[in-house]
């Protein structure tokens, strides 16, 4: 299993979390990215992505929720991260599967909690990965909604079919890990690592 983190609680102190994450074994940086369209919030802009790609020597894992892919796809493409993830949800994904396809990433789609899987039938054979949300998209520090189990359970039987891997986002602490551990090949974990003051410490319960 793999630790992406997301530093999303630190926006304000954004740089200050990259140095620190720089020195841990986590392996990705999950970035959120929000302009507003898709969740009532915003996050970083594509000026600040420049600078988090700049200065971190984790691979990026960037998750995009917005229904502007046509506006600011192109930007997140050019940063080369290791993953970029879209929404199901906002409808007619196709093309920009294959564009990011065709630029050498991996292309994941992400299911809020309550959108149901069979929205990925059409895409289960072109994607490289999975993202389960397992908190509504838009805020940090949300409780774990242990309803996506059966979700996760669906979708591991269904991945013996094909080719993706399984990510999980929200809510994921040293508790709730234990309900995804089977489940997940990446887990990605936010407040809980980055309120601390040891993140490696708070990877190492994660990973035990």
């Amino acid at each position: 299993m793999k630790i992406s983190v997301s530093i999303l609680s630190e926006k304000d102190n954004y740089k200050d979390s990259v140095n620190k994450l720089n020195k841990t074994s986590s392996n990705y940086l999950h970035l959120d990215i929000m302009d507003g369209s898709f969740t009532e919030k915003s996050s970083f802009d594509i000026n600040e992505a420049k600078i988090i790609n700049d200065i971190s020597n984790k691979k990026l894992d960037v998750h995009i929720m917005s229904k502007r892919l046509d506006t600011i796809l192109d930007d997140y493409i050019n940063l080369k991260p290791e993953f970029i993830t879209i929404h199901s949800e906002v409808g007619n994904i196709e093309k920009y599967i294959y564009k990011i396809k065709e630029n050498n990433i991996k292309v994941g789609v992400a299911l809020n909690p309550e959108t149901d899987i069979s929205i990925l039938d059409p895409y289960l054979d072109k994607i490289d990965l999975v993202l389960i949300m397992s908190v509504v998209p838009g805020l940090g520090g949300q409780t774990f909604i242990k309803e996506v189990i059966p979700k996760l359970k669906e979708i591991k039987k269904i991945r013996n079919n094909y080719n993706f891997i399984i990510e999980v986002d929200g809510g994921i602490n040293n508790e709730t890990i234990n309900f995804v551990k089977g489940y997940a090949d990446i887990i990605v974990s936010g407040s809980y690592v980055t309120n601390s003051n040891n993140y490696q410490e708070k990877i190492n319960v994660l990973l035990k």
